[in-house]
């Protein structure tokens, strides 16, 4: 179980959450949606220790992320696939030394089992055979599914998506939805999901979140969320700029010049 507890984190006078919690339990994919800017890519940051809360708590299978020995933290990170908004493939790797990387890192395996375990993983993605290549030689899909399989070779408990369909074509997105779904019905892993992509959310999740100003302003199952009476929840997922002729107001983090960066990227 993943459980972020009133969790609060600035980047110099910019407050990014403000008491953010959410709990997301076993086998389920937690779905956060919200605006650019408000810090969604921040809050699943801090799950595998990339930032530290200024306040709040934040615990994975019991164990309070912010205060494990760094042996402990990078154990946790090898049950932990990160799925990254453009996949983050290093060019100068083929696709085989990509998917394996994690698996170097963090398990002490033969080789004969690493080059197994990367087969199974592109075969699950449905890019048998790729390993020798490139990723200058692939689709943008294909590296979205190059980013799921390096993930999911490490056979991990969770997985974290940030935006897997940005700058995807529908058809290709719809492709993803399913890899995301085919994960958690086939792995049985606990996915959280970071999108803008309503028809994704609404595919693959189980649950939804929204972000707002630093705090969930409703979390609900996929009906609810669909349904629900809040004006700025329905806004967002409308995609209205204003309500009844009137601006609901952007968070301030989407208007305010530049960007906080942080140690595991750009926020978001």
């Amino acid at each position: 179980m993943i459980r972020l507890v009133n969790v609060h984190k600035s980047f110099g006078p910019k407050h990014v959450l403000e008491g953010f919690t959410l709990d997301v339990v076993e086998s389920e994919t937690m779905v956060i949606i919200g605006y650019s800017g408000t810090g969604k890519s921040v809050a699943i940051k801090h799950i595998v220790g990339l930032l530290e809360p200024d306040r709040g708590e934040v615990w994975v299978d019991g164990r309070e992320v912010p205060k494990l020995p760094r042996r402990d933290l990078y154990e946790l990170r090898s049950h932990i696939g990160y799925v990254f908004q453009f996949a983050a493939l290093f060019d100068s790797m083929t696709i085989g030394d990509n998917v394996a990387m994690g698996l170097r890192k963090h398990h002490h395996l033969e080789d004969a089992e690493i080059q197994q375990r990367v087969s199974e993983a592109l075969e699950l993605v449905d890019l048998p055979g790729v390993q020798t290549r490139f990723p200058a030689e692939l689709s943008g899909g294909m590296r979205k599914r190059v980013g799921i399989a390096r993930a999911i070779a490490l056979r991990p408990k969770y997985i974290l998506y940030d935006e897997p369909t940005t700058g995807l074509d529908p058809v290709t997105s719809a492709v993803i939805d399913e890899l995301m779904v085919r994960m958690r019905e086939r792995l049985g892993v606990t996915s959280v999901v970071i999108t803008h992509d309503m028809r994704s959310a609404y595919t693959v999740g189980s649950r939804i979140a929204m972000l707002y100003q630093g705090r969930v302003q409703q979390v609900g199952t996929v009906d609810e969320i669909r349904n629900s009476s809040d004006p700025i929840v329905r806004q967002f997922i409308e995609g209205r700029p204003s309500l009844d002729g009137e601006p609901l107001g952007v968070p301030a983090a989407i208007t305010s010049a530049g960007s906080a960066q942080t140690r595991g990227g750009e926020r978001r």
